[in-house]
C-alpha cells in the first residue's frame, strides 16, 4: 500500500506488530486510515483471523461510525467474522494535535475455543448463559464484499423481493443504507441503483428527499 496516509499513523505500525506478537496468533491487530475507507488498512498483524491484509477496506461497522462521525473508543465488544469466529473486539481512535480523528487501531481476539469451553462449563454448572449482544460485522479484504453484505442484509430485513417494493420501500432502503455509511464507498450509488432496478439519478433524488425530510424534522 502506498504511504499516502497521515505520517502520524506510521508511528503506530510498530505497536501493531508488537501487540500481534505479544498476544499470539489468535489476536488480530489492525491499523486503519479513516480518510480512505475503501483501502483503509495501513498495517495488520495476524490477518488470518478475519482473512484481511494491507489495503483492505473498513468493515460495515466502521463505515457506520464514519457516517455518524462519533469517534468514541469502544472496548471489549463482541463481533462475529464471516466464517463464524466469535471475536472479542476493541476500537481505539487515533487523533491529531487538533483532536481530529485520523485513524484507529482495532483489536479482534478470536475467542471461539474459549467460548465453546465456557458454554460447556455453563451447561455443567447450570448457570444462566451470557446474553451479551453479538455484532454481526463484515471483515472483508474487498470493499465490494462489505458493500454487498450491507445491501443484502438491508434488503432481507424488508421481507419482499425488489420487484414488489414500492417507491416508499426503496426510499427507506436508501435511508437505511445512508445511515450505515454505504454511500461513503466509491461506486455505491451505481451498485444500489442496479440492485433496486432504478437509475443512479433516482438514488440521488431519494437521498435529496431523505435529507430534506431530516432537515425539516430537525427544525421542529
Amino acid at each position: 500500500m502506498e504511504e499516502n496516509y497521515n505520517p502520524l499513523l506510521k508511528s503506530f505500525i510498530p505497536l501493531v506488530e508488537a501487540l500481534g506478537k505479544m498476544f499470539g496468533k489468535n489476536c488480530e491487530v489492525v491499523l486503519h486510515d479513516i480518510s480512505n475507507p475503501q483501502k483503509s488498512i495501513v498495517a495488520i498483524a495476524n490477518g488470518h483471523v478475519t482473512g484481511r491484509k494491507v489495503g483492505g477496506p473498513m468493515t460495515d461497522y466502521g463505515l457506520m461510525v464514519l457516517r455518524e462521525g462519533k469517534y468514541e473508543d469502544v472496548i471489549n465488544y463482541r463481533s462475529k467474522s464471516k466464517d463464524g469466529k466469535i471475536l472479542k473486539s476493541s476500537t481505539i481512535f487515533i487523533k491529531d494535535e487538533k483532536k481530529r480523528a485520523i485513524g484507529c487501531i482495532c483489536i479482534n481476539y478470536d475467542i471461539s475455543e474459549m467460548e465453546m469451553l465456557k458454554n460447556t462449563l455453563t451447561e455443567i454448572c447450570g448457570t444462566e448463559a451470557d446474553n451479551t449482544q453479538v455484532v454481526d460485522e463484515t471483515f472483508a479484504d474487498d470493499v465490494n464484499s462489505v458493500l454487498a453484505n450491507i445491501v443484502s442484509s438491508t434488503l432481507d430485513s424488508f421481507g419482499r423481493p425488489v420487484n414488489y417494493m414500492t417507491k416508499e420501500d426503496k426510499v427507506n432502503v436508501v435511508k437505511i443504507l445512508d445511515s450505515k455509511g454505504v454511500f461513503l464507498i466509491k461506486g455505491s450509488v451505481d451498485y444500489v441503483a442496479k440492485v433496486l432496478c432504478v437509475s443512479r439519478y433516482t438514488i440521488y433524488n431519494y437521498l435529496d428527499e431523505i435529507r430534506v425530510a431530516t432537515d425539516q424534522a430537525g427544525g421542529r
